[in-house]
Parts: structure tokens; sequence; C-alpha cells
């Protein structure tokens, strides 16, 4: 009984058992790395980068010509999503670059940078526009979009940040690899959507758990590498406080500008609603696949660090504020 109130209460906050995971595997990488530091074709990180190709293939697989269509007509709610995920976002970290990064800190500011710049997570957006009562098949159709979207536009900001660094960037070299990684499988999965979709629909339970295994090894061998080269040496927890600080500022100020928008364009409230989750969540999905082709393995870890904290911070809060809206709508249909 004592477990079942304590899990009730985790998920009212919007923490589960995978962001307690997620903590342990870097408690994991920190005592023990050296599995995770291991080469060749049956390596953890070679398993990892397997089953990421399969997480996108399943994606595929589920994805449905027909929403894709039926999701075209309501454009005006695309362009606001799409414009705050990929350009309010990065310009609001760019405009505080001067503030923020640190010769210090330069490796977390880029790790915010690329919070800023990748797509809206899929799951988890359509969940909390559904506890919310917003428009769920144009969350659906946006969430989805925002990942392919994100295949060439992320590595894209993220190229004018990291030629400055290193001037070894590639971008036809990341994109490439991210269209064979990730582009290729969901249209795979996309094509064989009529004939082996049922079966996406009736293992997506099992599919998501198989999601966050795949983000779990990812997180581990990338952290066993940045524990081993000692790069965490410099942050010490009031640095993380201020950073979990950062990405939660970041969040809200992102949610007042589309509540903003949607009210100036007169959005219904199921589509503000929409707006709202889709346009201010971050994928750690493709944060973890990207990180491993854009980032050099030595500084992965960092890097997926921010993406990793604005993961947990964005599912505690969408959750409070998604059940504060179901509750809203609940009380106007009693008093109607």
């Amino acid at each position: 009984m004592a477990k079942t109130s304590l899990g009730t209460l985790l998920a009212r906050v919007g923490l589960d058992w995978f962001i307690l995971a997620l903590l342990a595997m870097i408690g994991l990488a920190k005592i023990w790395p050296e599995p995770g530091n291991l080469e060749g074709p049956l390596s953890l990180s070679a398993l990892a980068n397997y089953g990421v190709s399969l997480i996108f293939f399943f994606y595929g697989l589920r994805l449905n010509f027909d929403q894709l269509r039926a999701g075209l007509r309501n454009y005006r709610l695309h362009l606001v999503i799409h414009l705050t995920t990929f350009i309010i976002f990065p310009a609001i970290v760019l405009g505080a670059r001067s503030l923020l990064m640190t010769p210090d800190t330069e490796l977390l500011w880029l790790g915010i940078f690329y919070v800023a710049a990748l797509p809206s997570t899929v799951s988890s957006s359509v969940v909390m526009v559904s506890i919310a009562g917003g428009n769920i098949p144009a969350a659906i159709f946006n969430a989805s979009i925002s990942s392919l979207i994100g295949v060439f536009i992320t590595p894209l900001w993220m190229s004018f940040l990291l030629t400055s660094t290193n001037g070894q960037y590639d971008l036809g070299s990341v994109i490439g690899k991210l269209t064979l990684q990730v582009m290729v499988p969901v249209i795979l999965g996309l094509l064989l959507n009529r004939r082996l979709g049922w079966f996406a629909e009736q293992h997506k339970t099992a599919l998501r758990y198989f999601d966050q295994f795949t983000i779990l090894l990812i997180v581990y061998t990338a952290f066993c590498e940045s524990f081993t080269l000692n790069l965490f040496a410099n942050y010490s927890a009031l640095d993380l406080l201020w950073l979990a600080a950062l990405l939660l500022g970041l969040f809200f100020l992102v949610f007042g500008f589309i509540t903003l928008v949607g009210k100036l364009l007169n959005f219904s409230r199921e589509d503000r609603i929409t707006a709202l989750f889709c346009g201010s969540k971050k994928s750690l999905v493709q944060g973890s696949v990207m990180a491993n082709v854009l980032f050099p393995g030595n500084v992965a870890g960092v890097a997926l660090l921010p993406i990793m904290m604005y993961h947990a911070l964005q599912l505690i809060v969408a959750s409070i504020i998604a059940q504060a809206m179901a509750h809203r709508k609940q009380e106007k249909s009693k008093t109607v």
C-alpha cells in the first residue's frame, strides 16, 4: 500500500522510474565506467546505436499518412509551434550567451544551447495535451513533424557554434549520419505502416520501455567516458543548481511567449494547449541520439546533462500545469 501511494505521489509531480533510472545510470557510470568505455560491434555503445535505429523504425511504423494529411490544415498552429521550437528557443539562449558563458562553463552553455536547438518530444507532448484537454490530432502531427525537421535543423544550429569552437564540424557528414540512423528507419517504418502498423500499436507499451532502455544505455556510455576523463571536476553542486534554475527559467519564458502569441492569434482553448505543450518541450530521445554524432565522445556526457535535466523539469512542471488545466475545465463544466 505504501509503495502504491509513493508511486502515485511521484506520478503526480511528473517523476517516474525513468527519471530515477537516468540518475542511477550517472551514478553507475561514476563508480563503474569500464563497461561503457569498451569498443567493438557488440559493445554497449554499439548496441545503443542499433537500438536507436530500431526506435525510429518503430516510430515510423506508428505514423499514419492519413493523420499527417489531416494535420496539415491548421497551418497557423503549426507555424507557432515550429517557429518557437527551432527559432525562438535558440534565439533566447544565444541572446543570453554573453551573460551566461564563461571559460569554465562553456561546455554547459553549449549543452543549454543544444537543448534549445532540439525538436519537440513526441510521446510526453501528446500525453500532456491529452490530459489538459487540447487538440490531440494536432499534437500528434506537430510532435511527429518536429522530430523529422530536427534531423536537419538541429545540426545546422549546432554547426554555428561547434565550427567556431573546434573548426572541424562537418555539417554534411553529420546530417548524412543522422539520415542513415534516423530518417531511413523512419521512412522504412512509414512505408510498412499499413501492413505492420498494428504490431506497433499492439506493443506500444513494450516499445516505450525499449526506447527508454536504449536511452539509458546511451546516457551510461556517454557519462562513462566523461567521468573517465574527469570532465565534471570543475562543476560544483551550486553549478548544477544554477543550471537547473536557468533551464526552468527558459521553460517558463517560452511558455509565457506561446501563451501571449496564442491569445494574440485568438487560438481556441484546445489549440492554445497544443501550442503550449508541443512548443515548450524538448526531446531526450533525439538529444541522446544526436549527441553521439554531434559531439566528440569525451564531452558527450557534459553536453547531455542539460537535456537530461530539462527532460526531468519539463515532465514535472508540464504535468502539474496539465492537471491544473484539466481541473479548471472540469470546474467550468460543472458550473455550466
